[in-house]
């Protein structure tokens, strides 16, 4: 993995806020940190063969154009994708964060309960890093920890890991 990208965790903000459940107080720490300033978001991946990939967006905010980021449900905003894992965050931009409890995608059934995770569905997703462990290839559908252009939808993954950092300036 690249040790080139000095940044903050949100595995930290959401390890403070989530402890096993997603709760709402690590996105609302992760809005606070990326409205201050624009921030980049890289997402390292493993699999259980010990391949890697990453996923890089240039842009990256949570609530970024929110009056009120906890009643407008934590929007993702991402953008400028490049990376080794192919784009699999896109199609979640703009989306509310679904959880069990609360149902903010555009599914007739909640996603968060359907794929047994929390995350910024859609209608559900092409990603679910809060999916659950089911170490590598499994018989089920797209409910493990899914990087779907990567590895597919019945491979849960070993290792991924969100990194943000503010953007520099290139002058």
């Amino acid at each position: 993995m690249d040790n080139k990208f000095p940044c903050q965790h949100l595995g930290e903000a959401f390890k403070r806020g989530f402890n096993g459940e997603v709760k709402l107080s690590g996105l609302k720490r992760i809005h606070a940190l990326t409205t201050q300033a624009s921030y980049e978001l890289r997402i390292d991946l493993e699999d259980f063969d010990n391949g890697t990939a990453y996923a890089h967006y240039g842009t990256f905010a949570v609530g970024l154009f929110s009056v009120d980021p906890e009643e407008d449900g934590y929007p993702i905003h991402i953008a400028d994708y490049s990376g080794t894992a192919g784009d699999s965050f896109l199609k979640h931009n703009g989306m509310k964060f679904t959880t069990k409890d609360l149902d903010n995608d555009h599914s007739e059934n909640n996603c968060a309960a359907f794929y047994h995770g929390a995350w910024w569905y859609r209608n559900c997703h092409t990603s679910n890093l809060n999916g659950q462990y089911l170490k590598g290839h499994h018989s089920s559908y797209a409910d493990g920890i899914e990087w779907s252009s990567w590895t597919g939808w019945q491979y849960s993954l070993k290792f991924t890991e969100m990194k943000i950092r503010p953007l520099r300036d290139e002058n």
